[in-house]
């Protein structure tokens, strides 16, 4: 995965270059925003960590600028300027997270990953497991040839798991990714929509696809 870094500060750029990289990204670093917005606009990164106040360019237009060439790479905004006004005028522009400075670096590796399993989905047309197909462009499902009808939040549900495939997902991820909730463990909203989604996907078929892990989370494999 390819993240870009516009930072003017070099202490900071270098604390996030250090970090991301140990945690196995490849980072690019513009430390103007004029570099920045010709890095930005170039369409080969992952993620886009995005200052505002910057020297040649501020961050609002490069912002403004990526996403007026209909680039869906994702932008999280890292920026001292901590209004309500400042965030709203982020997100509204298409921004997808907005973290103000100082900021602890875990809390930024975590909403790095979170914004780089979203995008996954975007970039994938079809998955198919066992005989199971997920079409993303049609938002349709079938398994062994037969359409299977599902909600919005139930295709949501499939997708996270089939995108992850052999790969155990927490109720906590779970909840964030499909609800965009803090998971709460007195809350039983997961298991609820997991359990109406095997009686669509698994039941009415001898292989089972959807697997509980005990005390965990679920898993989807073959």
């Amino acid at each position: 995965m390819k993240i870009l870094i516009v930072e003017d500060d070099a202490k900071t750029g270098a604390y996030l270059t250090k970090g991301l990289t140990e945690s196995g990204f490849v980072v690019s670093l513009a430390d103007d925003g004029e570099r920045g917005l010709e890095l930005a606009t170039s369409g080969k990164h992952d993620l886009i960590i995005l200052d505002i106040m910057l020297p040649r360019c501020d961050g609002w237009t490069i912002l403004n600028e990526v996403r007026c060439d209909r680039q869906q790479t994702p932008i999280l905004i890292l920026t001292a300027r901590d209004s309500v006004t400042d965030r709203v005028k982020g997100l509204d522009l298409g921004a997808d997270d907005y973290l103000v400075k100082p900021f602890a670096f875990s809390e930024l590796l975590a909403r790095t990953r979170s914004l780089l399993r979203r995008g996954q989905a975007t970039n994938t047309d079809m998955v198919r497991i066992a005989d199971l197909e997920i079409d993303f462009t049609r938002l349709r499902v079938t398994r062994a040839g037969q359409p299977i009808r599902l909600s919005r939040k139930e295709f949501s549900l499939l997708s996270l798991l089939a995108l992850h495939a052999g790969e155990l997902q927490s109720r906590t991820l779970i909840a964030e990714q499909v609800w965009n909730m803090n998971f709460d463990s007195v809350t039983n909203v997961v298991d609820v929509a997991i359990s109406r989604l095997r009686r669509k996907v698994d039941d009415p078929f001898e292989k089972k696809l959807i697997h509980s892990v005990r005390g965990m989370g679920y898993v989807l494999e073959d």
